[in-house]
């Protein structure tokens, strides 16, 4: 789908439903972003995909609408190393969100200390080819061992490349956050061959989070995406201290296949299914990791 402007992508869902599900107080969308407004804040020039404005009163709006109180704004490839646009989100969010940077290796102590001051608590390195040129893993390792204290890595790959980033991941000195499971084929089910290597792959180190996110993107059958919810279901209970989730919203280069939303939320209680599991899926733990400082008191 594409706006008049021609050639800008709209990825998101004009209407949402409301969920059926309705998440606990507190809850956090921990993986979403923000495009633009491009007035404001320009697309990187080796952006793979021109979005249409989804800045934050958007982000924001649907939040309330879908019954969540937080927001994790993970900086998208589109806007490359420059993060002005998610520290925009962060500022006007009232304090309801933190963000993950995209960063030039080369940053300063100084400028990482500015990206904390303006809440972001990570970085992250992406290996989709289909998105970005370059992915340095020595530079990656060498910024990733001068981040603020309390600060993760996140890491965005497909299953089939987990084994030759393990050399690599393993040589990170900090918590890792791993987007979307690393992409495992979730027609192969609870057991299958994707979802066995990641679940030795958290079994390696005890500070590996995941997200348990975009049964859209992972799942071909489609809406209600019940092969996601039986593959992931059990992850989520092995791991259940160690999980995140978030919408992906406006959900990146999947503007042919756009999901409802409220259809979204309504997997999370698909995923976990006790309200013990829910409270830990979206509120203590992304609250441990983004906003220590309110968890521990």
């Amino acid at each position: 789908m594409t706006t008049d402007q021609g050639q800008r992508i709209v990825s998101w869902h004009g209407n949402p439903s409301r969920p059926r599900y309705t998440p606990p107080a507190g809850a956090v969308d921990a993986h979403c972003h923000v495009f633009g407004p491009m007035a404001d804040f320009p697309f990187s020039a080796k952006a793979k995909y021109l979005p249409d404005d989804a800045g934050p009163d958007m982000l924001f709006a649907l939040r309330d609408h879908l019954g969540l109180d937080r927001n994790v704004i993970v900086q998208a490839s589109c806007h490359g190393t420059n993060n002005a646009a998610t520290l925009n989100g962060i500022a006007r969010s009232n304090g309801k969100a933190r963000g993950v940077a995209v960063v030039d290796p080369a940053i300063s102590e100084a400028e990482l200390a500015a990206l904390h001051d303006g809440g972001i608590r990570g970085i992250r390195f992406n290996f989709l080819k289909r998105l970005v040129d370059d992915a340095p893993k020595d530079k990656f390792l060498e910024v990733a061992k001068r981040l603020p204290a309390g600060w993760h890595v996140v890491i965005y790959f497909e299953a089939d490349i987990l084994e030759e980033l393990r050399a690599f991941m393993d040589a990170i000195p900090v918590p890792l956050v791993i987007d979307h499971m690393g992409r495992p084929d979730v027609a192969q089910g609870p057991d299958g061959t994707d979802m066995k290597a990641f679940r030795n792959f958290l079994d390696s180190r005890d500070d590996i989070w995941f997200k348990a996110t975009c049964p859209d993107r992972l799942d071909t059958t489609g809406a209600p995406w019940n092969a996601f919810a039986d593959a992931v279901a059990p992850l989520v209970a092995d791991y259940q201290d160690r999980v995140l989730w978030g919408t992906d919203w406006p959900h990146p280069n999947m503007q042919d296949a756009i999901p409802d939303d409220g259809h979204l939320v309504d997997m999370i209680p698909r995923i976990a299914p006790t309200e013990r599991l829910q409270r830990k899926l979206l509120i203590d733990n992304p609250m441990r990791l983004y906003w220590p400082e309110e968890w521990d008191r």
